[in-house]
């Protein structure tokens, strides 16, 4: 921890990331196993989608696409909070690198699932063969795929369930929920086909088709709004700011006077705080308040003080 000015009526410090930097190397080779076998599922899956003509198989392979490119933003993240932890070139850390892609990535997967819709659409109304058997076979080795991806992560996530809130690692538990929704979505996909094979429905696999492309736009523009207000430094919605308000407003006689709280990375924040208090009131007291958010990493108090 880093600090300066005690005495005057400025205070600031950065908390060090050697314990964060470890866990998030650990982290990394994990999601990097996910992502390989992600990956060649979904190549698979498109693949075998346009073969067979299967819509609903080619939906499930570009939404595992979507899930790759979430996980692929986790695991640059982490290279670049190890990479550039010490570089003092980046004032508040590199931890938006991975806002940064995840918002293009919202924009490339919203045109993905509008081109699965059309196609999907295209087949309702001109219908084509499709090899069920086969279709089949590679949408449940897709679902095997996602529950054995679902579980390296859920194991990694199980060892970090009794941290504190600050010092949880949100990305592992993010990628973990977008794995596990994948196998939901494949699911769908076995179900079309199946239903196909054995009673001729086969309108259910453009239709599942047309629902995976709603799936992929949803997370799409929840990952453009959340992505885009970290870029854009908007207050977190975990109600961080006004914890900070009760505990320095209510422990002391103090007002808050300014207070600016933003992300900047998984479970990292940076606060500016504005004080306005009695003679004798110092920074370094609020410091000491302060220190119950481990999630803050970068502090700046400024102490007005009123007679």
């Amino acid at each position: 921890m880093e600090g300066g000015n005690p005495d005057g009526n400025v205070y600031s410090w950065r908390h060090g990331q050697d314990d964060a930097c470890g866990r998030f190397e650990a982290n990394e080779k994990r999601t990097r196993a996910v992502i390989a076998l992600t990956a060649c599922m979904m190549v698979m899956e498109i693949a075998a989608g346009y073969v067979f003509g299967s819509m609903a198989l080619l939906a499930d392979g570009w939404h595992m696409a979507s899930h790759a490119a979430a996980l692929s933003i986790t695991a640059m993240g982490y290279y670049f909070a190890r990479r550039f932890a010490g570089d003092r070139r980046f004032s508040f850390g590199t931890g938006k690198m991975g806002d940064l892609a995840g918002f293009s990535s919202a924009l490339l997967l919203a045109a993905i699932a509008l081109g699965i819709a059309w196609e999907s659409a295209w087949r309702l109304a001109r219908p084509v063969g499709i090899s069920f058997g086969e279709a089949t076979a590679v949408a449940v080795l897709g679902l095997v795929v996602n529950v054995a991806s679902a579980l390296l992560l859920k194991e990694e996530h199980g060892h970090e369930e009794g941290e504190e809130h600050g010092h949880e690692d949100h990305n592992l538990k993010a990628a973990y929920l977008h794995v596990a929704a994948d196998a939901l979505t494949s699911v769908l996909a076995i179900e079309a086909l199946v239903l196909g094979r054995y009673f001729g429905w086969t309108f259910l696999d453009p239709l599942m088709g047309i629902a995976g492309a709603v799936i992929i736009t949803r997370w799409a523009y929840g990952l453009a709004l959340e992505t885009g207000g970290v870029l854009l430094d908007m207050t977190p919605r975990s109600g961080l700011a006004g914890r900070i308000r009760d505990v320095v407003e209510n422990g002391t006689e103090a007002r808050v006077e300014d207070l600016h709280v933003w992300r900047l990375g998984p479970g990292r924040y940076s606060l500016i705080l504005g004080l306005s208090a009695r003679q004798g009131g110092s920074p370094g007291d609020f410091k000491a308040l302060l220190a119950g958010f481990p999630e803050l990493a970068h502090v700046t108090v400024e102490v007005n003080t009123r007679e």
